[in-house]
């Protein structure tokens, strides 16, 4: 499990690397979502979204999935790294939405995906789960396709920016 956090780890550095002699500036968020892994599970976390210009964004997150599998509720941490490009550039409003190349880690399964994105706002991806040393949650593995609907609201809504 160690080395899996790590690995997880130098990728999203790797993924934020390019860009950290720019300046970037960070947007805590909350995330509330739906995950189906051969499961039905809701996700509850926070992300933080590095951004310099509309054109590209970075998100680092770490998230819950909550779920109900073979009659015992569960608990699953889950670690995730996200790259958001806009291909309009100079147009985001006029064209809110983003495609989004990600990856996810929990201590079961790693999960490369792929999906799209409304103002980073909603988000629709898939991707495909590769267990960990065939782990298995009750007895149930999560292997597979899977599918996840992510609403990720802005903090500054609530708190204000700070000046």
């Amino acid at each position: 499990m160690f080395h899996s956090v790590l690995y997880f780890l130098i990728f999203a550095l790797f993924l934020l690397g390019g860009k950290a002699q720019a300046q970037l500036t960070m947007h805590p968020m909350a995330t509330v979502g739906y995950t189906y892994q051969n499961q039905n599970f809701g996700e509850l976390g926070g992300k933080l979204l590095f951004l310099k210009k509309d054109e590209m964004l970075y998100r680092i997150g770490a998230s819950a999935l909550i779920g109900s599998v073979k009659g015992k509720i569960s608990v699953i941490p889950k670690l995730q790294t996200d790259v958001l490009f806009n291909f309009s550039k100079g147009h985001s409003v006029k064209q809110p939405h983003y495609f989004v190349l990600g990856a996810e880690a929990t201590n079961k399964f790693f999960s490369p995906k792929l999906g799209i994105s409304a103002f980073g706002l909603i988000e629709l991806s898939g991707g495909y789960a590769f267990p960990w040393n065939n782990q298995t949650l009750n007895g149930k593995t999560l292997k597979g396709v899977n599918f996840n609907c992510t609403f990720n609201i802005p903090l500054v809504v609530f708190f204000g920016k700070k000046s």
